[in-house]
């Protein structure tokens, strides 16, 4: 039964999801989190970043770690199945139709009115990690305690990174990983 939910949930997303795996991020947190209960949302923020760091699509990555987290292996075929799966179909039907009529203004036109909407769901899901990154408990409130200083701290310095600076992102992420771990081991491990 776990596997025909996995398979049912994730092919939803994959029927659903326009504009690549941040348009994705919403629709996953729905199915993840608030509807089946499989992560909490702090579980949720981790597959994002693992999701990140890991090659390959980022929906066909969370559906890979949920599908291992709730069922194992065979979870994780399945759950991955079901979010490619409508992708491979719209695919091979889209190329079909777009070769056949590539030069209607319909279209084009259609393309162009998606455009949008993708970045709306971008931003929702941009807005949502980092208001959970930010702030304690998922709620925006500055109340002393409530706001993660540290996490704000790593952002702009891989703003800064990234944009003056120009250094390769997957440098800015493991620096940015490594002084968390220095952090954690300085404050969990060797209680300073």
């Amino acid at each position: 039964m776990i596997y025909l939910k996995l398979f049912i949930s994730f092919l939803q997303i994959g029927c659903f999801s326009f504009g690549g795996g941040y348009a994705a991020m919403p629709l996953i947190q729905e199915q993840v989190v608030t509807l089946n209960h499989w992560l909490t949302l702090d579980a949720f923020t981790d597959l994002v970043t693992i999701s990140q760091m890991t090659p390959g699509p980022i929906a066909v990555n969370a559906a890979t770690f949920v599908g291992t987290q709730i069922a194992g292996t065979p979870g994780a075929i399945v759950a991955t199945l079901g979010c490619i799966l409508p992708s491979c179909i719209f695919v091979t039907m889209l190329a079909f139709i777009y070769t056949k009529y590539r030069n209607l203004s319909l279209l084009q036109g259609t393309l162009s009115a998606l455009r949008p909407a993708v970045v709306a769901l971008i931003a929702n899901a941009g807005v949502t990690i980092l208001v959970s990154a930010f702030f304690r408990n998922n709620a925006v409130s500055f109340v002393s305690g409530n706001v993660e200083i540290r996490m704000i701290v790593y952002f702009i310095v891989a703003i800064v990174l990234l944009r003056k600076v120009k250094l390769n992102p997957i440098l800015v992420m493991v620096l940015c990983g490594g002084f968390e771990v220095g952090y954690y081991t300085l404050t969990h491990v060797i209680h300073i």
